[in-house]
């Protein structure tokens, strides 16, 4: 009978995470797409990617302080390409008033959110509890991610129409949720583990409510009046 180390389940569900984790970071491909093809960045939203890519920049830290962390480092690298080139998209057809909006929120959230944790991390903390100081970061980071599609979960109950929240989407979350979960828990890593269990839970309440209101009828004009939401932030831990 096949017996499996924590070492070896750490590996499977990192490398599992890795595969998830990149196919929530290329869920906005069609967003680009119609922001490439249309030549307008008009009636999206550029800060879910902004906090995305914070999210990836301070776990790559926090993969390089952590002992044997390849697999946390590799996803969040990558991460960080994918979402800085969806911005640098963005800013690209965005108009005036989008492209200082979002120069000034990448100023306060990857420069001043990533340097104040710098800050934090090398001058306010001796050296052996860095890496606690930054899971503890990660940590409540990204509880506050996983919490942003509730913008989102509320349109569905109110307009009680899921043409915002496909279900793919919503389902590639939870398992992403899932494989991290499990990589913390047999890691013994809480800063990983503890977040995506809210990760789930929140997946798991956007699946219900897809299941719920998917054979609803429509509000046809209430929708139309909406522009499309911003795609849900992708987060890897």
């Amino acid at each position: 009978m096949l017996s499996l180390s924590d070492h070896d389940l750490v590996f499977i569900f990192g490398l599992l995470g890795n595969v998830v984790s990149f196919m929530v970071f290329l869920a906005p491909l069609p967003t680009f797409y119609r922001i490439w093809k249309g030549k307008s960045s008009e009636g999206f939203q550029s800060i879910p990617y902004v906090v995305a890519l914070l999210s990836a920049m301070l776990l790559l830290y926090y993969g390089f302080l952590k002992s044997n962390a390849i697999l946390i480092i590799t996803i969040n690298a990558i991460g960080c390409a994918i979402e800085l080139a969806y911005l640098i998209l963005y800013l690209t057809f965005a108009t005036r008033k989008q492209k200082i909006w979002t120069v000034g929120m990448m100023g306060i959230f990857n420069v001043g959110g990533f340097g104040l944790t710098l800050v934090i991390s090398i001058l306010g903390v001796k050296e052996w509890e860095r890496v606690h100081a930054v899971g503890w970061i990660c940590a409540i980071f990204n509880i506050a991610v996983f919490a942003a599609p509730l913008s989102i979960m509320r349109r569905v109950i109110k307009t009680k129409s899921v043409e915002y929240m496909p279900f793919t989407l919503s389902l590639s979350l939870t398992l992403c949720a899932a494989t991290w979960f499990f990589y913390g828990f047999f890691d013994k890593d809480y800063y990983i583990m503890v977040p995506n269990v809210v990760g789930f839970m929140f997946g798991a309440a956007q699946m219900g409510l897809y299941i719920a209101y998917k054979d609803a009828n429509k509000k046809d004009s209430q929708s139309k009046s909406m522009p499309p939401a911003p795609p849900q932030l992708p987060d890897v831990v």
